[in-house]
Formats: structure tokens, sequence, C-alpha cells
């Protein structure tokens, strides 16, 4: 119910909001393609430490289908990477918005924004603030929905472990520690080697004068409720230009979502493993795909991950329903995947202002 919805407005308000597009210039589109990079990076290392490791192997989870047609569905949904970027471009938004074709929303809101920033005046502010609105009333919606979550977890939880017996928590075990090898590489290896490499910055003095916009990152799960924070220290102990950090670091909480694209991949794999669904070297480079772009439009607050997982599973025609198994251990995994997602904006701050010369 909130997926589509949430996607859309959320990606067609943050990328109205960024304003003219022309005079963002060089700036926008390093820190862009930064952002991409590394999450697809992320992502990558996330679908490889699953095949790797094979925590969902061993369960015995049946889909509430026909299994013969789940399989046939990810052949039909896994097509050559050349045509799942030429079916990007909807044909129809609204039949795209209506069947949930989700590589098609993000496109044609994407889109949709950058056309907006060519329209003058009144009326553009209008559509943005619009799309603003209703982009926070999803994201309230969410919440609502979340309240019921305990209640959900622990019956989902009961009636999986019942079922299949105390194998799916050795599993489950195995998943996280997956999930947090995969976010201490991407940390030390990829983010942390850009900020020496790249923003000329020791790890360690970064670590120390970051480390309580980690904790606090930590502590609320939120990117969004760490920002003004974020943009503190970014300034005052990272000595971040004021214009740099203002774009940088809101644009980052919207878009560069390195943490929560590494536990997609993980978990998609993890349940598609579960439910004995092979998947494909077309299907996982699907998942990365589809994980890398649903980062754009993940909200920074706590739970929406979860509600985006379901869009990439959908991609691949992975059963939604397998996100029961991993719903127990979700909420320390938030904690852990958003310290990831806030060290990279600020990160990503450092390397800007160095690329700036400042």
């Amino acid at each position: 119910m909130t997926v589509v919805p949430l996607v859309f407005f959320s990606l067609f308000a943050s990328t109205a909001g960024l304003g003219d597009l022309r005079k963002i210039g060089i700036l926008g589109g390093r820190v862009v393609i930064y952002y991409l990079i590394t999450t697809a990076v992320a992502i990558t290392i996330g679908v490889s430490l699953a095949n790797l490791v094979k925590p969902g192997v061993g369960l015995k989870m049946a889909a509430s289908g026909d299994v013969e047609a789940i399989l046939g569905k990810v052949n039909q949904v896994s097509p050559s990477v050349v045509r799942t970027l030429i079916e990007m471009v909807p044909s129809n938004p609204v039949k795209a918005l209506a069947e949930g074709n989700m590589l098609q929303i993000i496109f044609f809101a994407v889109l949709l924004g950058i056309a907006v920033l060519a329209v003058q005046g009144e009326k553009r502010e209008i559509v943005i603030t619009g799309a603003q609105g209703l982009s926070d009333a999803m994201i309230h919606m969410v919440n609502m929905i979340m309240k019921l979550a305990p209640v959900g977890v622990f019956a989902l939880g009961a009636g999986v472990v019942a079922k299949h017996g105390l194998k799916v928590l050795s599993n489950l075990l195995v998943y996280a520690l997956v999930v947090v090898a995969g976010l201490a590489l991407h940390l030390t290896l990829l983010l942390l080697v850009s900020l020496y490499g790249l923003g000329k910055m020791r790890p360690g003095e970064f670590l120390k004068k970051a480390r309580a916009v980690m904790v606090f990152a930590f502590s609320t799960s939120s990117s969004n409720a760490t920002l003004p924070l974020t943009m503190e220290t970014a300034e005052k102990e990272l000595g971040v230009p004021d214009y740099v950090a203002s774009f940088v670091l809101p644009l980052g909480a919207t878009i560069n979502m390195d943490g929560t694209a590494l536990y997609q991949g993980v978990a998609a794999v993890f349940i598609a493993q579960a439910y004995h669904i092979p998947l494909t070297l077309s299907a996982q480079l699907k998942i990365i795909l589809t994980a890398t772009l649903a980062s754009i439009g993940t909200a920074g607050v706590p739970g929406v991950g979860i509600v985006m997982l379901t869009m990439v599973l959908t991609s691949v025609g992975i059963p939604v329903e397998g996100i029961a198994l991993i719903l127990g251990v979700d909420r320390i995994l938030d904690m852990l995947r958003t310290v990831v997602n806030v060290s990279g904006d600020l990160i990503a701050s450092v390397v800007m202002s160095r690329f700036e010369g400042k």
C-alpha cells in the first residue's frame, strides 16, 4: 500500500528540490556520481557475501503459490541488463504506478522532478511544496503502520519458528553476521580508503571527530534526524565549507544509502535461498540496479528500508512474505546501516571539499 506512493513522492520531491540544475554544475555532477558508485559497490559487496556464505541454504520455506510459477516469474522479470535499461522508460506512467513497476516509477519520478525545475515562478514552488507535503504524509503513514510492527514481528516470528523449528534462528544469526560483515567491509575498504585517497584525511582523525554523529545515527536509526548534527560536525570539526555541506549532506541524506542498499542485497539473496529460488547472474545484476536506484528514494527515517526491500524483492519475483524471516533482527541492523549511511555522507562532503580545492 505504501511502497509506490512513498517511492514516487520522495523521489519527485527530492529531485525537484535540488534547485536550478544549471547552477548545481560540477559539484552536483561529482557528488551524484560519487554517491551512485559507492552505493553500487555496497550492494555488490552484500550480494557477493550472501552468495559466498549462503545464509539461507538449509531452510525449507514454502511460498504461498506454485513454485514453478514463481520460478517462471523470476525468469520473466530477469531479462538482460540492456533490456532492463530500455524498459525503465514507461510507455504509460499511470500503468507503471498501478502495476508497481518500480524501475519505471523511479525513472518517471526523477524525469518529472527535473522537468519541474524548468517551470518558473510560483507554479514551480506550489508543485514542489505539494510533493514534499505528500512525501512527508507517506512517511507519517509508514510510521503509523510501523507502530504495529512489534506485534506483527512477534506473530510472524513465532509462526515461522513453530513451523520450521529452531533451525531458522541459526540461519538468521548467520544472515545478521553477513550484513554486519558487509557493512564493516564497505566502511573500511571503500569509504575510509576514499576518505584518505581522495579527501586526504586520516581515517583515525575522521573517526574521532565524527564519533558523536555516528553514535547519534546509531541511536536514532535516522539519517534525517542526524542531519543537523552532521552538518555542524562537517563545518566545525572537519573544515567543510558551508556551501559544500549545505548541498552535499542534505542530498546524501536523501540519495546516499550505502548501508541500506547493502542490507537489501543480502536480504534478497537470503530470502531467495530460503525459498530455493535460483538467482541467475542477470537477476542479481537487476537486484544491484534496483537497490541502487531504490536507495535514491529511501527516506532517512527508521523502518522505511524494510518497505523499500519489498520493491527489490518484487523486481526479481522473490516472495515478499519472506520478509517475515528477517524482521526480528531488522532494528539492530537498521541502527548499524544508518551509521554507514551517515558516515558515507560525511566522507563525501570531505572528498567534495578537496575536489573544490578547499
